[in-house]
Parts: C-alpha cells; sequence; structure tokens
C-alpha cells in the first residue's frame, strides 16, 4: 500500500530557530504523536518506540528515523523505517522551510508512506487516514514546539 500527504504548518518563529530545532534530533524525534521512547544515536540518527493503532489493531512500532537537515537548500528531510505487528513501514517525509518575512516560518511539506504486512491488509482506508494524521500532527507538534521555544505563542 502505498500512500502520499502534503500540507503546510505555519511557526511562530524565524527561520534560524526553526533550523536549530531540525538539528537536535531529539527534540524531532519528541514531535511523533504517541511516542514512547527515543534513543539517539547520533546527529541525524535515532530510534523510536510509538505506540499505533489503527481499528482494533494496537501496538508498538520501532522505528529507524534520520533527519536530514540542509539549510542550503532550504528544506529538511526525514527517513522513517520500521515496523510492529509483522508489518513494515518505510516513510520519506520533507519540508521546505520558508521564510514568511515576518518573524514567522512556514513549513510546506510532503510525504510518502509504503505499508506492507497485515495492518496494511486490514487496515485500508483507515490506515490512509490515520498515517495522513500522524504525518500531519508530526509537522504540527514541530510548530508548537518550535514556537514554544523560541518565546512566541504558538
Amino acid at each position: 500500500m502505498k500512500l502520499n500527504y502534503s500540507g503546510q504548518e505555519k511557526v511562530q518563529a524565524p527561520p534560524a530557530v526553526v533550523w536549530a530545532f531540525v538539528q537536535d534530533p531529539e527534540r524531532v524525534a519528541r514531535c511523533l504523536p504517541d511516542v514512547q521512547e527515543v534513543t539517539v544515536h547520533d546527529q541525524t540518527h535515532m530510534d523510536a518506540v510509538v505506540q499505533v493503532g489503527v481499528g482494533m489493531v494496537r501496538g508498538k512500532f520501532k522505528f529507524k528515523i534520520e533527519v536530514l537537515p540542509d539549510e542550503a537548500a532550504g528544506r529538511v528531510n526525514v527517513k522513517v523505517q520500521g515496523g510492529g505487528l509483522g508489518s513494515v513501514v518505510d516513510l520519506t517525509a520533507g519540508a521546505n522551510i520558508v521564510d514568511n518575512g515576518d518573524g514567522t516560518t512556514m513549513l510546506d511539506w510532503t510525504g510518502d508512506a509504503t505499508m506492507r504486512g497485515p495492518v496494511a491488509t486490514v487496515g485500508g482506508r483507515m490506515l490512509d487516514a490515520q498515517a495522513q494524521k500522524l504525518i500531519s500532527k508530526t509537522f504540527e507538534n514541530m510548530g508548537a514546539h518550535i514556537g514554544a521555544s523560541s518565546g512566541t505563542l504558538a
């Protein structure tokens, strides 16, 4: 099952604050919804355990996460691989970090996910909605965390 998403999140902080945030893997990983545990290996690699629920199916998924900020290109990319409950997830997401010129920043994001296994088979359309919510909520959480850390209201 292949899924594609896109959206925008306005951050109540200037781009410099956003760049400082996305270069801290622990802070980025903490933006995943329902994250249970984070283990940072280096500046770009970490593992996370996330509580996942799709319909009646609930359990923990373990993910390997790579965060690749590229300030020169104005973009941060995230690769997530892992799974649980006999299912596998490969997710690539990224956001263009755009200066709005008024002390705020726009995260113009996209995400592509491929899912295989029982969760993809059983979940169907519900899984699509859940994946959209997960990606959207992650960027929303980033906006809130960045805004709070910059001393402005998110």
